[in-house]
């Protein structure tokens, strides 16, 4: 890394330690979302360091579909456990069970729609008035366009046109009882900010995020991994590919590119090179339009 990139990833862990530092002084019950994918590993770095030697303020939640990718899993576990962080897990199949939410059917059914009702419980029942968000400047429009502080009304819904200025790096969390703010510390970053600083900092991310041979799915102009959780449609075939995921998520939903960057500077060098946004070009449940994502924003959705 050259030293104007060192100056400029100095820069952006600034802002997110002063945005971590703002919501520890001024929120009762903060929490950060931690699924064990690279943003929250990042998110959560940056906020060890912003407390450090201190342990860290508040606890982490995941909200768990159920169809994780085992080793993100495995990694979560033992990343909370090194850092001596509070971890809590929200079921997306409580929910089902309980009748709160239907699962969909078929082979191409998804549960990724379905974490905005077990997230807004979650927040609830432990009275969480900030949570932390991995959302970044370069995702789709919809995340785009949030401020840091994200308000968020009594039923956990979201207004664009009912936010807060931010001038001057100055953030108003002022909300009543019931209503919360959701934090985006990362606001300013790209993918490939994230990559540079995990370089940087030799961050210890998911095996899955680096080239590895798996057997993989073509389906829908994606390359999805043949897991546990995938059925396979009739005429489909899994073949053997050296692959891996910019980014990660439902196992049923979440791609994977053809790659043989296995270290952080061979992905960095690989990130700067691509013209697909990375959820565009992975994810298949965010493939829909630019105000049917705004729309699940709105209801609660990360």
């Amino acid at each position: 890394m050259t030293t104007l990139e060192s100056s400029y990833s100095q820069a952006l862990e600034a802002e997110s330690v002063y945005i971590f530092r703002e919501v520890a002084a001024t929120f009762e019950h903060p929490v950060l979302l931690f699924s064990g994918g690279k943003d929250s590993v990042v998110m959560l770095h940056v906020a060890a360091k912003a407390f450090w030697p201190a342990p860290l303020p508040f606890p982490v939640l995941h909200v768990d579909t159920g169809h994780n990718f085992d080793e993100v899993l495995a990694f979560r576990d033992a990343t909370v456990e090194k850092l001596g962080v509070r971890l809590l897990v929200a079921q997306v199949q409580d929910d089902i069970d309980a009748g709160r939410v239907v699962e969909e059917s078929g082979p191409r059914a998804s549960r990724n729609r379905l974490q905005t009702v077990t997230l807004l419980r979650a927040i609830r029942e432990g009275g969480f008035d900030a949570v932390f968000g991995g959302a970044r400047r370069d995702e789709e429009k919809a995340r785009a366009k949030e401020r840091v502080f994200s308000f968020r009304d009594e039923f956990g819904q979201w207004d664009p046109r009912n936010q807060r200025p931010e001038l001057w790096n100055l953030y108003n969390g002022l909300h009543r009882r019931g209503e919360h703010i959701r934090v985006f510390p990362l606001s300013n970053w790209t993918e490939l900010d994230i990559w540079s600083y995990v370089a940087a900092e030799d961050i210890e991310l998911p095996s899955l995020y680096y080239a590895h041979r798996r057997r993989v799915v073509q389906r829908d102009g994606m390359v999805l991994a043949h897991t546990r959780h995938l059925r396979l449609l009739d005429g489909e075939q899994s073949e053997e590919a050296m692959v891996r995921f910019r980014t990660v998520g439902d196992a049923t939903c979440t791609g994977c590119v053809e790659s043989l960057a296995a270290t952080p500077a061979e992905v960095v060098s690989e990130v700067a090179a691509t013209r697909l946004t990375e959820r565009g070009a992975t994810r298949a449940d965010d493939r829909i339009s630019e105000a049917g994502m705004e729309d699940r924003k709105r209801e609660g959705y990360f």
